[in-house]
């Protein structure tokens, strides 16, 4: 077993009060919690004004022996670059529904707070989405331009620096979970992003294997070229179905079907190689989190979850501190 943090990420759990869910990740086997900033989870602007909020929060770990390494601010970082889009009004305050610009403006302004709460709770990084002003034109039909790709790459930049600027201010990492529907979403577009903010070292990753597994990208040489700039670690697991009907883009089937080419998995019950992923930590020296983010649609999330710490204990083996021969040298 080794020596890393298992921590739950609270991300589909946010429908759960938060003292609640403290007691249920402890029951379950977890040492602490990636916070989702939504929800039932952290409210970001409260955090930035109330130390006393501040305050509850950390007790309330503590009352349930949890530590907090990283937040989760996903769907508000989503909303900085994503393309105007009335799917966003169900990540923005009711408020401000079918009005795409003050939604941007608003998930800006929220970012730039969140190393700043980070910074309160102990934190060393925030996790999330940049979003993606050419997600759309993923297929390149009708055609889309090298300038029109290269302009959104562009885009993301002029958005995210003032944003960056507050993290470097407050000794923050912020790390993007490489993911469809994101503007680096696989290797050669991580590959892209990573030259662009290359003078940007507050700008990392978040490794997730699930979603780049059922792409055909092996996660474990993914996190070994970019391991330098990986700054959490997600455990996930999906499974690829294809059964001569099914295809990876989905056909428009909501997760969990079993028509589907692929799914995501409980951890254990899919096709990542676990094993392969920690020999890369190990080798890097990685002493992070190892986050679980627990999707499966046809499992039981309770059971699931609990299934899913004592899977990331076990495969989470110390690397060695000696060569295995020395024994038999001279």
């Amino acid at each position: 077993m080794g020596n890393r943090p298992v921590t739950l990420c609270t991300c589909q759990w946010a429908d759960l009060p938060f003292d609640e869910l403290c007691a249920l990740a402890s029951k379950m086997g977890y040492d602490g919690l990636e916070v989702a900033c939504w929800g039932n989870g952290i409210d970001i602007d409260r955090a930035y004004s109330d130390d006393s909020y501040v305050a509850w929060i950390k007790e309330t770990l503590a009352k349930n022996n949890l530590i907090c390494k990283a937040l989760a601010c996903h769907i508000i970082g989503q909303c900085v670059g994503d393309a105007p889009d009335p799917r966003l009004n169900n990540f923005a305050p009711a408020a401000l529904a079918d009005k795409p610009e003050e939604i941007r403006a608003w998930a800006i302004d929220t970012m730039k707070k969140a190393p700043v709460v980070a910074k309160k709770l102990g934190c060393y990084v925030v996790t999330g989405f940049t979003g993606s002003p050419i997600w759309k034109w993923l297929y390149s039909f009708p055609q889309t331009t090298e300038e029109m790709v290269e302009n959104g790459y562009d885009e993301i930049v002029r958005l995210w620096s003032p944003i960056l600027d507050e993290f470097k201010a407050n000794g923050i990492k912020f790390a993007l979970e490489v993911h469809p529907g994101e503007i680096a979403f696989d290797y050669y577009s991580t590959e892209k992003l990573l030259r662009k903010f290359a003078d940007r070292p507050e700008f990392g990753l978040n490794f997730d294997p699930s979603h780049l597994l059922w792409q055909g990208v092996t996660p474990q040489l993914f996190l070994r070229d970019f391991m330098d700039r990986v700054y959490h670690v997600h455990m996930k697991d999906a499974a690829v179905t294809l059964d001569g009907r099914s295809g990876l883009l989905g056909s428009h089937i909501d997760f969990g079907d079993l028509r589907r080419g692929w799914n995501f998995r409980s951890l254990g019950h899919g096709d990542v190689n676990f094993e392969e992923i920690i020999r890369v930590l190990n080798a890097a020296g990685y002493d992070g989190p190892l986050s679980v983010e627990w999707e499966d649609s046809g499992m039981d999330r309770i059971e699931g979850a609990t299934e899913a710490a004592a899977f990331v204990k076990k495969v989470d083996f110390k690397k060695s501190d000696v060569k295995f021969d020395d024994a038999i040298a001279n």
